[in-house]
């Protein structure tokens, strides 16, 4: 059967001769209720029905058809090609209506366009993390089914672009690969646009592998508990709160989620909970949760972090203990710094982790580094603040350093005890002394008059004239010889005097 149809008794192109509002209302409307329930499940996302009541008292709608249904505009994948076979509109692929959709937020949400973002990763980023999942591999391909997962699918972009890489390397392989598409996605708007575009290439089953909408954030609404992938790929937000997610799990003291808690080092309560600030970190454990173990290529992953998912924190805090656990089980291959103002919205330092489960020999122990930031081509206009991109030949740069593996200027080689480290508290009594030059007197002079304590610094200038200059290692043993001697000249020694003498002499 066909993966989507329409039971109405007329199409879009038959709507636009209706004569009055209100008929073209109903019929529209009618005409939405004749499609398959999985289109109406996309309509639902888009909240598309509440927008029609607008249209119509603005007599808007009428004009809507008309520019959706006119010769000069085409939306659809294919393109459009006159009688004798030139074409007049090329189709508009994944990537192109993601670039549209992007376009649009970032036009008209600018005073929150950090949220932009979240939807679409540039097509260039995309295929260069597709070739560094599956270039490394190539000649391990077999004719056969993969699955190939997305946790921040968006609109679905990363998941097409995945699935073309890896037919096209196992095509030049001599291998027929075919494919399952999994993509999990908490905005309902871009998990219809996604579900949209499989359906309209004929894959309503990977549509229906599409999990998404605001009851389906990833990290506290697992859509695939149970699943294994072989790749998977991901730009997930970062810098972005997940507190509420947190919350739906109960807190950090009650989180028992076993992608987050773990058995670890000997810890059967191993916590990879971050900070509530920045989930980033949990997306990839979700992955690291989904690896193929019993498959000869295992899974890979690449996954896209700014740079706090590098430092951000302190042994035994969850961060920390995700790259723990990613050093102690040898996953991590390879971290790619890319060019700055790469993304449409954020202009800050970006990096591409790619881990695998099954590292070549050569690889074992190391972990790569590669500084791709300066290899990129500047963009004529820019998308937000996206204003370079990867050409072809960068990306080819990039994924030979990477499979080259060797040391260069670009290209650092570490073993991977460089990245551990424990932190140890030392704790030791607080070591002070005092000693009365002509430099601290000024100092000490200048601060008591600037404080309003005129008549301490005269005081301690008897008494230290007395005690001598010092230095006095002592410094609890002065203070006690210093407090006696401004009792006896009637003066007290209160906390801010005590302060005075701590940090000036």
């Amino acid at each position: 059967g066909q993966t989507f149809y329409n039971t109405a008794r007329f199409t879009l192109h038959d709507l636009r001769a209706k004569a009055t509002r209100q008929q073209l209302k109903a019929d529209f409307e009618t005409y939405l209720d004749g499609f398959s329930p999985n289109v109406q499940e996309i309509l639902d996302n888009f909240e598309f029905r509440n927008q029609i009541p607008r249209l119509s008292k603005a007599d808007a709608l009428g004009a809507l058809i008309e520019k959706l249904t006119a010769p000069d505009i085409n939306l659809s994948p294919n393109p459009v090609v006159d009688t004798d076979g030139t074409v007049r509109h090329q189709g508009l692929d994944n990537h192109g209506m993601g670039t549209v959709f992007e376009e649009l937020i970032r036009r008209f949400n600018e005073e929150n366009n950090e949220e932009a973002g979240e939807h679409f990763t540039p097509r260039d980023a995309v295929t260069l993390m597709a070739n560094l999942v599956f270039l490394p591999i190539a000649h391990q391909i077999e004719s056969g089914t993969y699955l190939v997962y997305d946790g921040a699918c968006g609109t679905g972009g990363m998941l097409t672009v995945a699935e073309e890489v890896l037919r096209h390397i196992a095509k030049e392989q001599g291998k027929v690969v075919s494919t399952h598409l999994y993509g999990q996605e908490i905005n309902g708007e871009t998990t219809a646009i996604c579900k949209a575009d499989l359906l309209l290439k004929g894959e309503g089953e990977a549509a229906d592998n599409i999990k998404g909408g605001p009851e389906y954030s990833t990290l506290s609404n697992d859509g695939f508990p149970s699943r294994e992938f072989d790749f998977m790929l991901s730009n997930p937000p970062y810098g972005k709160s997940w507190d509420t997610d947190l919350q739906r799990m109960g807190g950090k003291k009650e989180m028992q989620d076993p992608r987050f808690v773990i058995e670890h080092a000997g810890d059967p309560q191993y916590s990879l909970v971050t900070r509530s600030s920045d989930g980033q970190m949990l997306f990839l454990a979700n992955k690291l949760s989904k690896m193929k173990q019993g498959t000869k290529l295992g899974s890979r992953i690449a996954q896209v972090h700014n740079g706090s998912s590098l430092f951000t924190g302190s042994a035994g805090q969850g961060e920390s203990n995700i790259r723990r656990w990613i050093m102690e089980n040898d996953w991590l291959e390879a971290i790619v710094a890319l060019p700055l103002n790469m993304f449409y919205n954020t202009g800050i330092a970006t990096y591409v982790w790619v881990l695998t489960n099954r590292k070549p020999q050569h690889r074992r122990g190391k972990v790569q580094l590669i500084d791709a930031s300066a290899w990129c081509q500047p963009l004529r206009k820019n998308l937000g603040k996206k204003n370079c991109e990867l050409g072809e030949q960068d990306i080819e740069k990039i994924c030979q350093t990477f499979l080259d593996f060797q040391e260069t200027e670009q290209s650092k080689i570490f073993d991977n005890s460089a990245f551990g480290y424990w932190k140890v508290t030392v704790e030791r009594p607080l070591r002070l002394a005092v000693d009365w030059s002509e430099e601290r007197q000024e100092m000490f002079f200048n601060a008591c008059i600037g404080a309003g304590e005129a008549p301490l610094a005269d005081a301690m200038q008897d008494i230290l004239d007395q005690l001598g200059a010092g230095p006095h290692r002592d410094f609890n043993g002065f203070l006690d010889e210093a407090k006696a001697g401004m009792q006896r000249r009637g003066i007290k020694m209160t906390a801010k005097r005590k302060t005075l003498l701590q940090t000036r002499l």
